[in-house]
């Protein structure tokens, strides 16, 4: 099999060619940094998803973590890992100059965790998880959190964590119930159960770093009663050495897949010693854990583009490696066969797949570049870009995951037989896939944020904005005529959202039951919509490049690009017309569904 997983050239060609990441550089925070930098960086990412996390791609799913004697055992290679991308500065990739970071984009920090993704996803999380934790106590923690806990995680000796979901509450974070009680001497006791937590236990990392929700004794009910602590694993006595902080692992999961990283549900402060560490300000602990957990959403939906990118090379591979069956004009039987990438049928499915791959990854990169000019943008603009980026960061996440799991399944379609087999990696990739519309809040959920919050926030203001944006992207268009009719079909498309958007907003007065019913139909719609328009800007850059010489390989990958866009608008974009006929036609069908209907 081959050991492509990603294109780098592809990579290379939305960072500097669509999204213009050189542009970033013209401003002070980013100045340091220039293409031969940014070349080196993802040069070098890609040897080390290439050296260090691919070769164990298999080993981590078929020798997963084990509990054994309170301590989660995982693969070897995972403390080589974190201590690689600690001392190579890939944790602290974003993090500013003065927390000793790289004060790297997140468009090329995030280009580089793609590859890591693609290479062998649950080998990535550890360090991706400890980026996130330690950005939360970079932004919020006092001086105190910071010289304790940020060297340690930036240098990958310690994991953090995220430390949200409790049984009986699940998504519902309202409904949590771990407490902590203040004491006179600056620390909280902490007491409760934590669940589905990544990384929340392992021995690849001397100490586990969770960040934690939980009620002060007294606190409001509520979102607004929740504040954020810093809970470690050990804790550091009066001379310094690590001692137990009375959590321990009750269990840990057994997965379909993303099997290399253990989900550890956690009980703590059984002894009533358990230590937690505020972090800012009391019951302000939901608004700071957001700042991550968006983070995380676009991690997520990176890690599903970028196991798609896994399976869709293999398949490409064997497409080409593999004979079978002729043309069908060809009714000769003693004919050689033909390579089976021949069949129009299988071009239909790959194509779908780099349109999938693709398309996720350029709406990933589009949001991560309103993160990044959210830093540099002046004051009045920066708004701006906040919006854009929370109205896109649900649609990011569900699009590369929900789409991610058709596009692996078309791998395992391409294989036939043996794509349900062991013998190749598409079985593999295909249940990774399958718990990234699960993590960070599932579809539903991110459903109801999109239509019952982002689309209507400031008075519709977000989605004006995307509305203009995606009217630049056409505009742009129109300069080449072979565009045209690209151009044509989103306009309708753009209009059409418009229409049903108004319409159901139209009808929230009914009460948020009939109004997001059929939320995640609307998420659907909006995905499709969405990645068309970055089809659309990648058509526009492969033009302005085709203007040029090219040499045989360039000329073949920007006619693919082509070719992508063409099938993306020919095949995925008429699909609205069905979405938008049910969302607009007035049936609350599931909401006077009753439960006693159903038969158990």
């Amino acid at each position: 099999m081959a050991d492509k997983f990603i294109s780098i050239r592809n990579v290379k060609f939305l960072l500097f060619e669509v999204f213009d990441v050189l542009s970033l550089s013209e401003h002070v925070y980013f100045s340091q940094h220039n293409q031969k930098m940014y070349n080196l960086v993802l040069d070098a990412a890609l040897k080390l998803s290439t050296r260090l996390l691919h070769p164990i791609f298999e080993e981590m799913d078929r020798n997963p973590p084990e509990l054994i004697a309170g301590q989660v055992k995982v693969h070897p290679a995972v403390a080589g890992i974190m201590k690689e991308f600690g001392q190579g500065g890939w944790i602290s990739a974003t993090f500013p100059a003065e927390s000793n970071g790289e004060q790297l984009p997140s468009m090329v920090a995030n280009a580089c965790f793609m590859m890591f993704f693609a290479a062998n996803y649950s080998a990535s999380v550890y360090p991706g998880l400890t980026a996130g934790a330690a950005r939360l106590i970079d932004s919020f923690g006092n001086e105190g959190l910071k010289k304790t806990y940020l060297g340690k995680m930036l240098s990958g000796k310690w994991q953090g964590t995220m430390a949200l979901t409790e049984p009986q509450a699940g998504s519902s974070l309202t409904d949590i119930a771990t407490t902590a009680l203040p004491t006179a001497d600056g620390f909280y006791k902490i007491r409760g159960r934590k669940t589905f937590i990544s990384a929340g236990d392992h021995d690849g990392a001397e100490n586990i770093v969770h960040l934690m929700l939980a009620r002060i004794e007294g606190a409001p009910a509520g979102p607004r009663g929740i504040s954020l602590f810093v809970v470690p694993k050990k804790r550091m006595n009066e001379d310094g050495n690590l001692v137990s902080n009375d959590i321990t692992v009750s269990q840990i999961f057994h997965k379909m897949g993303y099997r290399g990283t253990p989900i550890a549900e956690l009980s703590i402060g059984d002894k009533e010693d358990c230590r937690g560490y505020i972090l800012g300000e009391p019951h302000r602990g939901l608004a700071y854990m957001f700042q991550m957990m968006n983070e995380e959403r676009i991690g997520v939906g990176l890690g599903a583009a970028s196991i798609a990118s896994a399976a869709y090379y293999a398949a490409v591979h064997y497409c080409k490696q593999r004979s079978q069956g002729r043309r069908l004009a060809d009714k000769d039987p003693a004919s050689p066969q033909i390579a089976i990438i021949e069949h129009a049928d299988i071009k239909r499915m790959l194509l779908f797949q780099r349109a999938v791959v693709e398309g996720s990854f350029s709406l990933l990169m589009q949001c991560c570049k309103y993160e990044d000019m959210t830093r540099v943008a002046l004051p009045q603009e920066t708004s701006r870009y906040r919006l854009l980026l929370e109205l896109l960061t649900p649609v990011a996440k569900t699009y590369a995951s929900e789409m991610g799991i058709l596009s692996t399944s078309q791998s395992i379609q391409c294989f036939g037989g043996y794509g349900y087999c062991q013998d190749f990696p598409v079985e593999q990739h295909f249940r990774d896939m399958r718990i990234h519309p699960i993590h960070e809040g599932t579809t539903g959920i991110q459903a109801m944020d999109l239509l019952g919050r982002k689309v209507v926030m400031e008075n519709g203001r977000a989605f004006a904005l995307f509305l203009e944006e995606v009217q630049a992207a056409m505009y742009a268009a129109r300069k080449f005529p072979a565009l045209s009719p690209l151009v044509s079909q989103l306009d309708k498309a753009v209009k059409l959202l418009q229409d049903v958007t108004f319409q159901l907003v139209a009808i929230s007065h009914k009460g948020p039951e009939v109004y997001l019913a059929d939320a995640t139909l609307y998420l659907e719609f909006f995905g499709i919509v969405t990645v068309a328009w970055q089809w659309l800007l990648q058509a526009v850059s492969v033009h302005k490049a085709q203007a040029g010489e090219l040499s045989t390989a360039e000329a073949d990958f920007y006619q693919g690009k082509i070719f992508t866009a063409r099938y993306y608008f020919a095949y995925e974009l008429p699909k609205i017309s069905g979405l938008a006929q049910r969302l607009t036609d007035g049936n609350p069908m599931t909401v006077e569904m009753k439960s006693c209907f159903f038969s158990d």
